[in-house]
């Protein structure tokens, strides 16, 4: 028997490129070539199968993000307040049930993260599914690949507008469940310079 999930065109997917990218010497980390790509595209490629529509949360080189072919959106809270500020801005332009994100610098996102988090946020009756890897001792969230009920808007609003900034600790607040994934690489993060030597 096949395990329910969401409808693909219920689920907006977000793709959160609005960081400093401090770590990778304050450059737009999204628009850093890998594998002779920008990391974003391959993202993108790799997500937009998976749901109906696609976005693109960015603060800068807005007209080069825009040339992949999906709306754009910035920050509405200033002072890149972090992955909850691209998460807002996703749920305010939301026009599905559902919206899901991923980061802009995982080049190897799972090409079954939706069918997954979707079926285990049916499954519990669930606000929010959370990835995960890893067992007992080396168990890791991954808060940035999400996939959560578009009803949380106004929460999340109540909270950023409180001074909130932890992606955990707000999840913390609803009902969530972590949903595993074996292939621990398909979540790797580019974070610096010496991670794009591939």
């Amino acid at each position: 028997m096949t395990t329910a999930s969401i409808d693909k065109e219920q689920i907006t997917g977000l793709i959160l490129a609005g960081g400093k990218g401090t770590r990778m010497g304050s450059v737009d980390k999204g628009l850093q070539m890998f594998r002779g790509k920008p990391m974003v595209e391959q993202v993108l490629q790799r997500l937009q199968p998976q749901v109906g529509t696609l976005i693109i949360n960015a603060n800068r080189h807005l007209d080069v993000y825009e040339a992949l072919g999906a709306p754009v959106i910035p920050d509405e809270i200033s002072g890149f307040a972090g992955p909850l500020a691209g998460l807002h801005a996703g749920l305010s332009r939301c026009e599905t049930p559902y919206l899901v994100t991923a980061p802009c610098d995982s080049p190897f996102l799972p090409v079954d993260l939706v069918d997954k988090l979707s079926e285990a946020l049916l499954a519990t009756k669930a606000d929010i599914a959370v990835a995960l890897t890893g067992e007992s001792a080396t168990r890791q969230r991954h808060p940035v690949f999400c996939l959560l009920s578009t009803h949380l808007k106004d929460d999340l609003a109540d909270y950023l507008g409180k001074g909130g900034r932890k992606m955990d600790a707000w999840f913390a607040m609803h009902r969530q469940v972590e949903v595993h994934f074996t292939d621990e690489t398909a979540f790797v993060n580019m974070n610096t310079p010496t991670d794009l030597q591939d």
